[in-house]
């Protein structure tokens, strides 16, 4: 059983569970890209992981993955935002990084599953594995995992989906695992601040026009992929509050609004869908829908396909959606599916 081990409290107390549980385990720490003032914090966390093994006695691997991450995860982010779109990068990295060259390795030394700190819960139902929502609703990492195959998920534990984080904390605590305290992840690992810095450094500015839903010009923009749609601060417009609803990249225009309901939209179309079980429902399929990760989940309708380009209808208008971002599917508890919003 190879565990992935970040450095962190829930991947550390995975490693816990699964040997009190009589697993043959060993921790195996990923070494991925991280912006050149990030790599001291990358192996401050590294060291921490080689610690947690040493503190439970199982081996400790270090896999190099830091020229894959920056070709398939940081070179995705930002041709996404080149392209005007706003990209979720923990998604992309679980399916290709974490459940992809992670387990792909792991099987490759004989390991026969990987394990990770997510807080999500695997139940098998015949010869499928489902995924759902963890017990602790506030931490639930399942909208992250929506691109999961079988193939996937028959090879992976998530051992604290059963628990809530102060439960973790707890275990750790009682176990004097030397990561009890270790303070939360930051959204997007490797950077190092703020993303508008992370784009500024790697994106070239494109002077354009702002202008309001009544086509006066407010002021200029320094390029449209620096906004993303609901954004309010930084616009650096006076007066307002302004909101931007539209990007329209084609003329170079940033279109804001200074009513809140602009942002409202009953409609989208989500493309690359993929459904968990592998099996695609009947249409019209109705299921509760998040289109990001702290959000509620909303009544919706998948009601037609195209060229797998899906049309989804809510129930009740939805505030910012936003080209890039992932929409996923739930039934109850179990998560069906997601894709990305087009």
């Amino acid at each position: 059983m190879a565990v992935a081990l970040s450095g962190g409290v829930d991947s550390s107390v995975s490693a816990y569970l699964l040997k009190e549980q009589g697993f043959d385990v060993s921790g195996v720490f990923m070494r991925l890209w991280k912006e050149p003032c990030s790599k001291k914090r990358g192996r401050e966390s590294e060291k921490r992981a080689g610690l947690v093994s040493k503190k439970l006695g199982i081996p400790f691997y270090v896999f190099n993955f830091e020229k894959e991450f920056k070709d398939k995860i940081v070179e995705y982010f930002l041709k996404e935002y080149k392209n005007y779109r706003t990209p979720n990068p923990c998604i992309i990295c679980n399916k290709e990084i974490k459940f992809g060259l992670f387990l792909k390795k792991a099987l490759e030394m004989g390991f026969d599953y990987i394990a990770t700190g997510h807080y999500v819960k695997v139940r098998n139902k015949g010869s499928k594995s489902l995924l759902y929502r963890a017990k602790d609703k506030n931490k639930d990492q399942s909208y992250f995992l929506w691109k999961l195959t079988q193939k996937e998920l028959k090879k992976t534990l998530f051992p604290i989906g059963d628990y809530n984080k102060k439960q973790v904390r707890e275990i750790a605590k009682r176990n004097k695992l030397p990561v009890h305290s270790a303070s939360e992840s930051q959204e997007i690992c490797f950077i190092y601040k703020e993303i508008d810095d992370f784009l500024r450094k790697h994106l070239k500015e494109k002077k354009g026009e702002i202008i309001d839903t009544n086509k006066r010009v407010l002021a200029f923009h320094k390029g449209l992929w620096f906004y993303t749609i609901g954004q309010r601060k930084g616009i650096g417009l006076s007066g307002g509050p302004y909101y931007v609803v539209f990007k329209d990249f084609k003329n170079n225009i940033l279109i804001v609004s200074d009513k809140e309901k602009d942002l409202l939209k009953k409609e989208l179309t989500a493309a690359n869908v993929n459904w968990i079980s592998s099996t695609e429902p009947n249409l019209p399929f109705e299921a509760k829908a998040k289109i990001r990760y702290r959000h509620n989940s909303t009544k919706a309708v998948i009601s037609s396909k195209f060229k797998n380009r899906y049309k989804i209808s809510f129930k009740r208008p939805q505030r910012a959606i936003t080209s890039g971002q992932s929409i996923v599917f739930y039934k109850d508890n179990e998560l069906l599916g997601g894709g990305i919003i087009a």
